[in-house]
Order: structure tokens, then sequence, then C-alpha cells
């Protein structure tokens, strides 16, 4: 399960708020607040937001786990993560499309076309803020079996967890669960095949396949087992299109029919447009689908294929009406950067809006900055292409946002005052009409 201490654990915290109040019961409200937030939810007297932050595919070719490589024979990828980290410090759950295999150092490492990762590349992503890992992809099957069954284990024995693989038809068909603050939230991972290798009929539970029979399946056990939410992540359509094909059109429309709350892509290592759509059987009434949401990390250098987002949503629970609503949806565009900085030669994921102000580092090149701000336009185009409900989104506006949440949550605990989020240019969907209105500041 995903850790349910709640903001006290992970979320960010301005120390210079509290008082002498908050130091006399700091310790003691550490336990008891998270206890007491648990208590109302189980008696349906409150509600609770949860922050998801989403990114596509993670890959670590060749290049990249060289510059890793320390002097003892170690990689250190936790670098590559440092300007991102902070994002991902303000959101519960962080999910991301692992496009790799952590096969084991008893074989050798290798990037394109055949992947085996270091393990070291967990510790990153663990460091970076990484919740859950999405296995379930072409290349899931690439040192077979044992990579697939090793890859698990890794990513779990770094405290993660992951979805879309599996060790045993027992662990694929019990859908699991995860849980954030009293959410309950299945996330379902399939893709449309394997690279190289045809999986025995006996072994086919390791890889969840693109089948609507199996999708709507899955989504109904979730719901049978109480998830609040549905979330799909599929590893499809062609690669480097920056628009859906009509196969991708026609999954996504019958998961919708399913009951989906919101649908997620990869692997086209491109963005690819985001709608919203008026669910079905579903229990928020307005859910999204990002057919593609780019590069995460990974060596392809070109234009499009050089950064993509961190998509940024927010379910709210009530627990007295037992309803979820869809909140605030925002992306924040990233870029790689692969170059030379003080820390030597490194790969670093960057906010690419740091573009639109022409505040560059220090290390950037010419062409370092005409390529981020491309990424940049290209990104803000894209995203907002279909839909003018989505939020351009900043570090330094998410971590305010969260701070201000957790000043006012501290409060109404000390207080036991009603609590009422305040959440800056933020929006509310209206799922009738799908308006979104500013809430105040």
């Amino acid at each position: 399960m995903i850790d349910t201490s709640n903001v006290l654990n992970k979320r960010y915290m301005n120390k210079q708020f509290f008082n002498i109040i908050s130091l006399v019961f700091f310790t003691y409200s550490g336990f008891v607040f998270s206890q007491q937030l648990s208590k109302n939810n189980v008696d349906g007297d409150s509600s609770v937001t949860v922050t998801f932050s989403v990114v596509g595919d993670v890959m670590c070719h060749s290049t990249q786990f060289n510059y890793a490589l320390r002097e003892d024979s170690t990689y250190d990828f936790k670098p590559v993560y440092r300007k991102i980290k902070k994002y991902f410090d303000n959101s519960d759950v962080v999910i991301g499309n692992l496009e790799t295999v952590v096969a084991g150092k008893d074989i050798e490492y290798s990037g394109y076309p055949v992947f085996n990762t270091p393990e070291d590349f967990l510790k990153g992503l663990k460091y970076a803020g990484f919740d859950i890992l999405v296995t379930g992809n072409n290349h899931s099957y690439d040192h077979q079996k044992k990579g697939i069954l090793n890859t698990i284990d890794f990513i779990r024995e770094n405290g993660m967890k992951n979805t879309g693989t599996y060790k045993s038809q027992e662990e694929r068909d019990s859908v699991q669960l995860f849980e954030q603050s009293g959410l309950k939230f299945a996330l379902l991972s399939y893709t449309y095949g394997v690279n190289l290798y045809r999986i025995p009929e006996k072994n086919k539970f390791l890889v969840n396949r693109i089948n609507p029979e199996l999708i709507k399946h899955d989504i109904e056990k979730a719901k049978s087992k109480g998830a609040d939410l549905v979330i799909i992540y599929f590893h499809f359509g062609k690669e480097y299109a920056r628009t859906e094909n009509r196969y991708q059109r026609n999954i996504v429309d019958k998961t919708i029919g399913f009951g989906a709350d919101i649908i997620l892509g990869a692997h086209p290592h491109t963005l690819q447009p985001v709608e919203f759509y008026k669910t079905v059987d579903a229990n928020i009434d307005t859910g999204f689908v990002a057919f593609s949401l780019g590069n995460f990390i990974s060596n392809q250098r070109w234009r499009y294929s050089d950064g993509g987002t961190v998509l940024n949503f927010s379910v709210t629970k009530d627990f007295k009406t037992n309803t979820i609503k869809l909140d605030a949806v925002r992306y924040l565009p990233i870029w790689i950067f692969k170059g030379v900085t003080s820390w030597g030669l490194e790969y670093l994921i960057l906010p690419s809006d740091i573009a639109a102000d022409n505040s560059y580092p220090s290390y950037f090149t010419e062409e370092d900055k005409e390529l981020m701000l491309q990424c940049y336009n290209d990104t803000k185009e894209l995203m907002e292409s279909r839909t003018k409900y989505i939020v351009l989104d900043s570090i330094d506006k998410s971590a305010y946002r969260k701070w201000k949440i957790e000043q006012e949550k501290f409060i109404s605990f000390i207080a036991k005052i009603p609590y009422k989020p305040d959440n800056p240019k933020s929006f509310v969907v209206k799922a009738d009409s799908l308006e979104f209105f500013n809430q105040k500041d």
C-alpha cells in the first residue's frame, strides 16, 4: 500500500510557519493528526484531497548508465532528479512507466534494443519520489520471465510498488488496490505487446496485454473491492506520433464505456493531446485521457522526444456523501538536459518553463537555450491544443499551493475548526457543463 500517514510524512512544510504551540504539539500531533484524520474518514464526516503526479516513459539507455558510473563501480542516478524532486515532494502519489528491465548484474547491462538496467536506477527513482512504477510495456519481456520477476523484486526491495507485470496468476487476478489518505484506487496497466519473444501460454499472467474483455473484468473487480477511483495506464500508439491513432481511440472509447475514471498513455515517446470526457458508470462525473505523456528520462535527443510533462491532478473524496470530485488538472513542462555542469557529465530533468522567463542555468550553451525554449513551446501548444481546462504549472506554484494547504490542515486540527482548503490558481470541474471556476485566492 501507499504510505497512508498523510501530510506529515511526505508533503512539504515550511518550518517557519510553526510557532511555540506547534513545537509543543509537533511530536504528539504527528501521530494523532494522522490517526484523527483516518478516524474522521471512517466516520464519514470529512473530506480528503489526494494529489497525483504522473509521467511517461522512464528509460535507461547505455549512455545514461555510463554517465552514472562511479569510481567504486556503483551507479548514482539520483542527481538526475535533483531539480524535479521538489515538485514530486508536493504530491501524494507519483507514478511513472518503467520502460526498461532490471534483470540483475549477472546479465550484462545494456540499452536499446534489449534493456537491462542497473538496480541503482531504481534507487534514483525512489529518491525522486516515485511510489508506483508501471512495468507492463513492450520491453517487459526483454529478459523473459527472469527479467520480469527480478524487476518486480528489485522494485519492491527499493520501497515502491508496480503494476502491469506479475509474479503469479493469483497476483494478476487479485486486482490490487492502493490506498492514500483513505482514498482507494486501482491502477491498471496494459500493453499492446512485447518485443522479441513469445510468452508461453502458461506464463501469460506475467504481462497484462490490451484485451477489452480483460480490461472490463478488471475494472468491475476493482470496483467490487471498493475502489474509489480507477486509473488505466496503457502502453500503446505509434512511436514518435504526436496524435493518437485509430487503435488508441478505439481502446480508449471502450475503456470509458467500461467505467474508467482516468486514462493515461505512454509508448510514443512524444506528447499526445489531453481530452476531458463525461464518464460512464464511474465514480467521478468528469474524467480525462492523456494519450501519451512523452518521455520523462531517456537519451532520445531529437525534437518532441527530448522532453515531456509531469501531469498533476487532484481528486477530493467526501466521506459524508461518498462522492469523488476531480479538481485541478495541471501540467509541468520538462526538458532533459545532457551536458556538463559543475557535477560533471550528466543528465538532468529540468522544468522547461524557465525558458519562458529566460532564467537559464549558467551551464547552458546557446544551443541548450534554443532547444529548451523549443521544447517548452511545443509542449504548451500540444497540451492546450484540445482543451482550455488544463493549467500550466510550475515548481514554485506547486510548492506554495501545498504549503498553504498544510498550514490550514494543521490549524484546523489544533483549533478544531472546519477545514476548507485555499487552493490558489486552481480550478474545479463542474461535471455537467465542464465549466471551470477560479477559486478565490
